[in-house]
């Protein structure tokens, strides 16, 4: 995965992460596609343990927000969340996190 600024022509890649890459960041994947579709972002969302995702790369880490301190630095947007069901929440938190970065 790049971390280049992501346009119009390239994919966002973003990462969902939790304990052990099992079942919920599963969940939070297709919660987080959803999301960046009704964003209109062009994006990839893989699924990942803890261990696993400190050495992947992505633009984005969406995690339990337990996580996101041992996350630190592993993508230029670390998105902290509470609802794994909360898909308008999360909608709500990458669009501030993106625009931030100038990415919306």
């Amino acid at each position: 995965m790049s971390t280049s600024s992501p346009g119009p022509d390239r994919q966002l890649a973003v990462l969902t992460v939790c304990g052990v890459g099992m079942g919920s960041s599963l969940i939070l994947r297709m919660n987080a596609e959803k999301a960046l579709k009704a964003l209109g972002v062009n994006a990839k969302v893989e699924h990942t343990d803890l261990s696993s995702a400190r050495g992947m790369r992505a633009d984005v880490i969406i995690a339990q927000g337990l996580h996101t301190e041992d996350l630190g630095g592993a993508a230029p947007v670390i998105v902290p969340i509470s609802n794994f069901m909360d898909v308008d929440g999360l909608r709500n938190q990458l669009d501030e996190a993106l625009r931030a970065q100038g990415w919306l």
